[in-house]
């Protein structure tokens, strides 16, 4: 997969003097039904999470609260999102290698996947993963 495919979705805001609402709905704003809903919270100064990629699995990633940087990776080119609003998702397509860091405090890291959690899925190892990138590339 080519890191572009990695994209901010603008998503729908409705603005209400009693407060803001933003909603996801499924084929219609992301290209993928979503099995999974977790969140990261909690997170320590100077943390890091992620530090993997998936074979299979679709994701769109929000910023509830607070701030983060989202370094994405295809093995060819890299990239770097920073995360500040709840309105935003950013969809990170199979095959990118994704860390974390930066948490603001307070922050929130949503995410909705495509599929139930399958560890088999999961690439842990850089190396491993750059390897199979690489049978991939024409």
């Amino acid at each position: 997969m080519n890191i572009d495919i990695c994209q901010l979705v603008d998503l729908p805001k409705i603005n209400d003097r009693r407060g803001n609402l933003t909603f996801v709905e499924s084929g219609r704003h992301i290209p993928f039904d979503i099995r999974r809903v977790y969140y990261l919270y909690d997170v320590p100064g100077g943390a890091e999470r992620g530090g993997h990629a998936h074979k299979k699995l679709h994701q769109l990633i929000i910023a509830m609260s607070g701030s983060f940087d989202i370094h994405l990776d295809d093995g060819h080119s890299k990239k770097v999102v920073h995360m500040n609003r709840s309105y935003y998702g950013l969809y990170v397509c199979p095959m990118i290698w994704r860390e974390i860091d930066n948490f603001s405090s307070g922050a929130v890291c949503m995410v909705l996947a495509s599929d139930y959690y399958e560890e088999e899925d999961y690439y842990r190892e850089y190396a491993e993963f750059k390897k199979d990138v690489n049978k991939e590339a024409p």
